[in-house]
């Protein structure tokens, strides 16, 4: 008798979400309370059986690392598992940090039915899961995501990479997580400029594809801040307060998954994700990550925005009234020291190259609809200048922190 496989296609459950691709990879991203509580036995279930690594970085080690401790001891049988402490922050994010993780597995004797498991925010996950990739061939890793741009972005796909060569996320492997599981608790501990940047991620699905959120992030851009109640026009949201906070995550989650589910090894490389990461890779790895992630996504929608008004593409209200909002959630839509004629013309060629010489420049066409520049000359070098002169005097442009 055959085993019925599953249609492609994103299946939502209160519980989460299921992935089968098209060439059927699948995968599971569940949304869960109290992750390491002692009663919550989801982590647990993932790891049964086998032995088990987990990677923290030191700030989150400091948070959660006795959770996790008094967790893993709790369920898992004595001397299956270990803790390690890895480097944070993106200047660690290296193929030296990959073969350090790869050492410590290969010192605690996982071999090629073990798991790597990931605590921590993109850095972390990305290392654990390159690691993953290719220590013994390939095995399982987890990862339990602690940041906003990991629960919406990082949690959701199976990318997984180092920089190298001057270039963010030069080298890299399609790995899928055995599991990736976010506990929206986790999310009160981060300090107030990890989660603009997180809002930065949720702002780009909602430019490209939900007015609906748009909408709401305009109203309530404290949302991951403080408890904020639904708009009255908003269908009814449950969970009072805290209603809002998960609507809004799994709104940002289920845009992503939809988006990359046809495409999920990136067979085609007009993806309507890659808005906001064109001119931000060149602007975060030239600013020496002075310019954190979700802030080097928000210039570029900005700067992408603004130019497709010159270019006649979007209306200047709704151009304007992105950039607006971009600003409204606390991020920056301008730096001095890298928004350059030159350095902007730079991120277009050499998003060029690395697309197979097709540019797959994402603007917006209207808020919630998008589409794309496909070949250099359809972005004229004025046209670019213009852009980034009227960024440059926005009222109210925020300065990054540095």
């Amino acid at each position: 008798m055959q085993t019925a496989v599953a249609e492609p296609g994103v299946r939502s459950d209160g519980a989460g979400f299921t992935l089968v691709a098209p060439e059927r990879t699948s995968y599971r991203v569940d949304i869960t309370d109290g992750v390491f509580g002692p009663d919550n036995p989801l982590l647990a279930e993932y790891c049964a059986g086998r032995r088990v690594i987990a990677f923290l970085g030191p700030t989150v080690h400091r948070l959660f690392g006795q959770q996790l401790r008094h967790y893993l001891a709790s369920r898992l049988a004595p001397g299956s598992w270990s803790i390690v402490v890895i480097g944070g922050g993106e200047g660690r994010k290296t193929m030296a940090s990959v073969e350090e993780i790869c050492a410590h597995a290969k010192s605690a004797g996982l071999d090629r039915h073990g798991v790597m498991l990931a605590v921590g925010g993109g850095v972390t996950c990305d290392l654990v899961g390159f690691a993953a990739a290719i220590y013994c061939r390939g095995v399982r890793y987890i990862k339990v995501n602690t940041t906003l741009v990991g629960q919406v972005d990082v949690g959701v796909g199976i990318k997984t990479g180092v920089n190298a060569l001057g270039t963010k996320n030069m080298l890299g492997a399609y790995h899928p997580a055995h599991a990736s599981i976010n506990d929206p608790a986790l999310l009160r501990t981060l300090p107030d400029r990890q989660v603009r940047c997180g809002l930065g991620e949720i702002a780009k699905m909602a430019i490209i594809k939900d007015a609906r959120l748009f909408r709401v992030l305009e109203e309530c851009p404290e949302v991951f801040r403080r408890p904020c109640p639904a708009p009255s026009w908003l269908p009814a949201v449950a969970g009072g307060e805290r209603g809002l906070e998960d609507y809004v995550l799994r709104t940002a989650m289920a845009l992503m998954l939809d988006e990359l589910c046809p495409n999920l090894r990136e067979h085609d490389l007009a993806r309507l994700v890659d808005f906001g990461h064109t001119f931000g890779p060149v602007i975060e790895t030239a600013s020496d990550y002075r310019i954190a992630h979700g802030e080097s996504v928000a210039i570029d929608m900005a700067i992408s925005s603004q130019l497709a008004q010159v270019l006649g593409l979007i209306g200047p209200e709704d151009a304007d009234r992105i950039t607006r909002l971009i600003v409204g959630l606390g991020l920056p839509v301008h730096d001095p020291r890298t928004c350059t004629p030159e350095l902007m013309q730079h991120a277009l060629r050499a998003s060029w190259e690395r697309r197979g010489r097709k540019l797959h420049l994402v603007v917006p066409s209207g808020i919630g609809s998008a589409v794309f520049l496909d070949d250099l000359a359809d972005v004229p070098a004025v046209a670019l200048e213009q852009a980034l002169d009227v960024l440059a005097g926005f009222p109210s442009a925020l300065a990054v922190a540095g």
